[in-house]
């Protein structure tokens, strides 16, 4: 098991082009993995998609980003910082048949927390997403005590008229 007593953090500094973003999924895929972390790995890679798609689509004057990952005390923040200072917003009002504007909205919704804040120089921004990880909550599968088979005595119309355990 991974010792989670102290911070873990990876960055990914890359250009925001349609073969890049998968790139950086497989890196982020194995990270996760190697920390131990698989079962936020499906919600994360959604949400790096998302951020890569809105870096690649609407960032000014070039695409180029840094993702980090850093994981502490059982919480996971994904940051994706750009050039481009504009902050995102969530599209209001978006049609059924909208083919993009629902991305942050879903990123809120999937997320424990997401923001964006203005980068270390002042001339870009972070945009972040965490998510907690969680306990199983799944009981173990075995018991202490056998387990006996039931027998049921149906009446005349194929009705249970009593049970008893074996």
């Amino acid at each position: 098991m991974i010792n989670t007593q102290h911070s873990l953090r990876c960055a990914v500094r890359l250009e925001a082009l349609p073969h890049r973003i998968g790139q950086v999924r497989r890196i982020v895929s194995a990270q996760l993995r190697y920390w131990e972390l698989e079962q936020l790995l499906d919600t994360t890679l959604l949400g790096i998609t998302e951020l890569l798609a809105n870096v690649h689509r609407h960032a000014q004057p070039d695409k180029q980003c840094t993702v980090e990952l850093s994981y502490d005390r059982g919480r996971l923040t994904v940051s994706v910082t750009d050039n481009d200072p504009r902050p995102p917003s969530i599209a209001l009002g978006t049609d059924a048949l909208d083919t993009s504007g629902r991305g942050l909205a879903m990123l809120a919704a999937l997320s424990d927390g997401w923001g964006t804040r203005p980068n270390a120089d002042g001339d870009g921004k972070v945009v972040w997403f965490t998510l907690a990880r969680r306990t199983p909550t799944v009981a173990p599968l075995h018991t202490s005590a056998p387990v006996r088979p039931a027998t049921v005595m149906l009446g005349k119309r194929g009705l249970p008229v009593a049970a008893s355990l074996a």
